[in-house]
């Protein structure tokens, strides 16, 4: 049959058609696997470079968390040497305050009566010279607003004995204040006289030696001769008279006028310490058996001697007046207290 020879080779072919299926699927296979094989190398190349990173990102994180580490360490280390360094500062400080405090008391001796409280330290002192006596008052302020310019009677043109001021205020201390003069019978303060701030007759200009002294917003004695108001409250007076002259200024003697040198009269002064300290002093004068008075040139001398930085006299003669807890320290030159345009008073 004619059929016989395509039978012999279509039977084989049939037989061995599932292996060779096999055959190419297997190879088929093959090359997806190694089209898979290459984009897992790189997948795995990837992974291991990210472990790289993230063990270099930790080792990284290590050093920052350790120089933060260190850096606290160092802040800490030179905050407490700053302590301490303060501390020390602070300690020279009191000791340096300390030796200054001596120097002043070891000047003015041993007081007779003290005050203390958590706004002021008075020390009073007898102030015993060849020819002539008073008191000296010692002031450490904690608080500026103990420090008090007092009208007579509370009010402009009336007139009032310290020792009255003192009782009236409640006051610890007191001294006369700045001059006044009469003008059509009523009593005007000199110059420029300054209550809690405010001027009480408006500002006036120096005339001559008229100064203007005080006690500034924050507890220093300031004072100088004043041609406009701006210089002055920039210096921001809240307490505050006037008279004449400046005695000493930033520690030197100033030149007092002829007519002022060589007459001795009952003297009354302000001023001050380097360590900021106030000195309130009364002489007592015109009286031959217990004192004469003294001239504002030797007051100078004794103020430099005292080792005081500002020095400012205040009215005088008859005026000049001490009160201390109530009681009138000094002999007033006419035999009893002169009532007076205004004060100076320490409250307690």
């Amino acid at each position: 049959m004619k059929w016989k020879p395509y039978l012999i080779i279509i039977i084989p072919i049939f037989l061995l058609g599932p292996f060779i299926g096999s055959g190419l699927a297997i190879i088929g296979f093959d090359n997806y696997t190694h089209q898979m094989y290459l984009p897992a190398q790189e997948i795995s190349q990837n992974i291991e470079h990210l472990e790289k990173s993230i063990s270099s990102l930790h080792r990284n994180a290590v050093t920052v968390s350790e120089s933060a580490a260190e850096l606290e360490r160092e802040y800490l280390q030179q905050e407490q040497t700053l302590e301490q360094l303060t501390s020390i500062s602070q300690s020279q400080k009191d000791l340096s305050d300390q030796i200054y405090e001596d120097r002043i008391m070891t000047m003015l001796g041993s007081p007779i009566d003290s005050y203390s409280s958590d706004k002021v330290d008075i020390k009073v002192f007898k102030l015993d010279e060849l020819g002539y006596r008073g008191y000296i008052a010692k002031v450490k302020l904690f608080d500026p607003s103990a420090v008090k310019v007092v009208l007579g009677q509370d009010k402009l043109g009336s007139l009032e004995t310290t020792s009255s001021v003192v009782t009236r205020t409640g006051a610890i201390l007191g001294i006369n204040g700045g001059g006044f003069f009469y003008s059509n019978n009523q009593v005007l303060p000199l110059g420029n006289t300054v209550v809690d701030g405010e001027f009480v007759t408006g500002f006036h200009p120096s005339n001559g030696e008229v100064f203007f002294t005080g006690i500034s917003s924050d507890g220093n004695l300031i004072g100088g001769i004043f041609q406009d108001k701006e210089s002055l409250t920039r210096l921001n007076p809240q307490q505050g008279v006037s008279f004449l002259p400046i005695l000493i200024k930033a520690g030197k003697p100033q030149e007092v006028p002829k007519e002022w040198q060589i007459t001795k009269q009952p003297r009354t002064i302000i001023g001050e310490y380097a360590n900021g300290d106030l000195i309130l002093i009364v002489v007592d004068g015109r009286q031959s058996d217990w004192s004469s008075g003294v001239t504002l040139e030797r007051l100078q001398n004794k103020l430099a001697e005292l080792g005081v930085k500002e020095g400012y006299n205040l009215d005088g003669g008859g005026s000049s007046t001490m009160v201390f807890k109530g009681q009138v320290l000094n002999r007033p030159s006419n035999g009893k207290e002169r009532e007076v345009s205004n004060s100076i008073v320490i409250t307690g």
